[in-house]
């Protein structure tokens, strides 16, 4: 699958330890001085909420203006939908702890209160019980005694069974990725009844076809896999009338306003196609639409919408409700269109087998924008970087639409950290390339990660679809193969002679540097010690750099260095190290090409799943100095319609939330559409 979602860590990670903060320094605003727009909102556990500017917005028409707005009302309206994928519970206990922090009126200073305010945070940032990254159950840090005494003095319902949940080890992973667990089994994620198992879905699957082989719908991807009465499999459409169907109205409600103040005809018949697949659940529609969003190029304004990204699901079928309202950035955009033009010779270049070559990309459009507004499972925790769609045959007939979250990236930046650079890095000058070329080494490595990798190869005639040749490390394997695209462009002469950089050669060993650190150390932060790595983008940066690591041993390319006390990664040889990058290239490509399941899962579970227990410790230790939450999110800025004496909009401003807990709450009422159980 084209799987597009970049959760960050790599761009957080070069932008945290680059250091490009704003001043620690305090600093005075003249009187007449338009005071620095504040990033950050606050911080609390392993979490830090950020905001971000929609600039040049007060250079949009007013029609573009309410397209932009309409969007956004959309995407929010299918909030709740992905709550309740993400654990069947999660709206109860949502509503239940929502009347609590409401309406309790007994000591908020005392450690078990402010314990019970941070749970409820996380639990608005993972947009469920489980956590947003590491998809583990985030456990209170108060106790159940406390948590009924909160329930009985609010007059606040939720069952016993709910309560014992929150507690104990009952569904304790959204998304369990160990086989010997059971995927479904040990998985809360809310697209399958209990007790279906993996072999009965693919039967299922097995016998539905699609009228051309050649174009396979894109089975399971709006449905939750049932089982009836009679025992038999069944699917709940999510559509209008169907499972969702009251927040999917809102959904259609708010399409069909944007449809009219459409930049284009066919920007207005993609929107059309959107709202008749909510209305029907039809897959062919979804591929209808899918296309002619991909040719609707004019206008300043886009978007994502829908049941997308297949990460939540253990088997690879059922897509997460996500939205994303975007406005072009021109300038950006033209700077870095140069790597969509040059895809062909990107693809003609590579180091893939030739028959895994594509003859002919086609179709493939790149775009830096302003992110006006996010929801579902791009927020709080966003993307920097999407590129869609997702089917191949897709991909590979018309193309695809990549984008870079510009004003994302650029709020992430401002709010970083400092100092895990110096603690982290091997050398003076590991350091003096981080601080010229990180920021851009990132961009360019997303850049060319969305455009180019997920848009590279081609699968051999007759070989299924990767959800179904490559199952559960489907994921994983192709965030990796895009990765490994991107790196082996990173370091040549090409990008410098296309204009996007002045020394290739420094920014690709930048660039190598960076992605070795982050991959064999530094992400490590995220993780508690002695767990294994499940998340399928840190499971790819791992088993990229231990296999490099460990086939260049012999010419010694990559040297561990321990130095008084603490470990180091130090690239001895960047060309064997790019040469090693393109020889895992080729073989994960013929791993998806013919695809060659074994294959995959050995280098998964070789390379990506376990941590070295001894540099884990070493790392968490090295990084407890640094008070930089891991994590990043966002609040959404609101946009605000102002009203004429007829009810009509003559403007729309943009208004900042004060804080996190105001829009959660502000979410929940206006966009609580659905039943507590669906």
């Amino acid at each position: 699958m084209k799987l597009v979602k970049i959760v960050g860590l790599f761009m957080i990670s070069m932008i945290s330890v680059v250091g490009n903060a704003q001043s620690d320094k305090k600093t005075t605003t003249k009187s007449n001085e338009k005071a620095p727009f504040d990033f950050f909102v606050e911080q609390f556990s392993d979490i830090k909420v950020l905001r971000y500017q929609i600039p040049g917005w007060e250079n949009l028409s007013l029609k573009e203006q309410k397209l932009v707005y309409y969007l956004t009302q959309a995407g929010n309206s299918g909030r709740d939908i992905m709550w309740d994928q993400h654990y069947k519970y999660n709206l109860k206990i949502r509503k239940a702890l929502e009347n609590i922090y409401q309406n309790y009126k007994g000591d908020k200073q005392s450690a078990d209160w402010k314990n019970f305010e941070i749970y409820l945070k996380r639990v608005w940032f993972s947009n469920g019980i489980h956590h947003h990254y590491s998809t583990e159950k985030i456990k209170p840090d108060f106790s159940i005694a406390y948590f009924n005494t909160l329930l009985k003095t609010t007059k606040t319902t939720l069952s016993p069974q709910i309560v014992a949940i929150l507690f104990n080890d009952v569904d304790s992973k959204r998304v369990n990725l160990d086989a010997t667990k059971g995927l479904l089994e040990g998985s809360a994620i809310n697209f399958y009844d209990k007790g279906i198992t993996q072999k009965e879905v693919e039967v299922f699957y097995a016998a539905k076809k699609s009228p051309d082989p050649k174009k396979p719908y894109s089975f399971g991807l709006n449905s939750k896999l049932v089982k009836n009465a009679n025992g038999q499999l069944e699917e709940k459409v999510w559509k209008s009338g169907g499972m969702y169907g009251p927040a999917i109205d809102k959904i259609i409600f708010w399409l069909e306003k944007a449809q009219k103040v459409a930049e284009n005809k066919k920007q207005g018949d993609a929107i059309g196609l959107l709202i008749q697949y909510y209305k029907t659940g039809d897959l062919k529609t979804w591929d209808d639409y899918n296309i002619a969003w991909l040719q609707a190029t004019e206008g300043n304004i886009d978007y994502i919408n829908s049941f997308i990204e297949v990460y939540n699901d253990p088997l690879g079928y059922r897509g997460s409700y996500e939205g994303i309202v975007q406005i072009k950035d021109f300038d950006m955009s033209k700077k870095m269109e140069v790597v969509s033009k040059n895809a062909q010779w990107f693809e003609d270049n590579s180091p893939l087998a030739p028959e895994h070559k594509k003859k002919n990309v086609v179709g493939v459009s790149y775009k830096t924008v302003v992110v006006a507004g996010e929801s579902g499972d791009s927020s709080p925790s966003t993307p920097i970087g999407v590129n869609l769609p997702n089917a191949d045959w897709i991909r590979a007939d018309y193309g695809s639409k990549s984008v870079s979250l510009g004003n994302i990236i650029d709020a992430y930046s401002k709010a970083a950290g400092k100092g895990r650079l110096q603690e982290f890095a091997n050398d003076a000058e590991e350091i003096r390339l981080a601080e010229k070329y990180g920021e851009l080494g990132s961009k360019l490595h997303t850049s060319l990660h969305e455009v180019v990798g997920h848009a590279s190869g081609q699968i051999n005639p007759g070989v299924g679809t990767p959800k179904e040749t490559l199952k559960n490390y489907s994921s994983t394997l192709e965030e990796g193969r895009a990765d490994l695209v991107g790196l082996y462009y990173l370091y040549n002469p090409k990008i410098q002679e296309i204009g996007l950089v002045d020394n290739w050669k420094e920014l690709g060993m930048q660039c190598y540097d960076s992605y070795i650190r982050n991959g064999l150390m530094t992400q490590l932060v995220r993780l508690e010690l002695g767990a294994n790595i499940e998340e399928a983008h840190m499971r790819n940066r791992q088993w990229v750099s231990a296999w490099v690591y460990e086939k260049g041993k012999k010419e010694n390319v990559i040297e561990m260095i321990t130095r008084n006390g603490k470990t180091y990664f130090n690239i001895t040889d960047y060309d064997k190290l790019h040469d090693l990058f393109g020889e895992l290239l080729k073989e994960v490509q013929r791993i998806k090409s013919e695809g060659d399941f074994e294959a995959g899962k050995a280098l998964v579970e070789n390379y990506g799943v376990k941590v070295d227990q001894k540099i884990h410790a070493e790392v968490l230790v090295r990084n407890k100095q640094f008070t930089d939450a891991p994590y990043s999110g966002f609040v959404n800025p609101v946009l605000v319609p102002k009203l004429n004496g007829k009810g009509e909009i003559i403007s729309i401003v943009i208004e900042q939330p004060k804080t996190f807990a105001e829009q959660m709450l502000k979410y929940s009422k206006q966009y609580g559409f659905l039943p507590l159980e669906n």
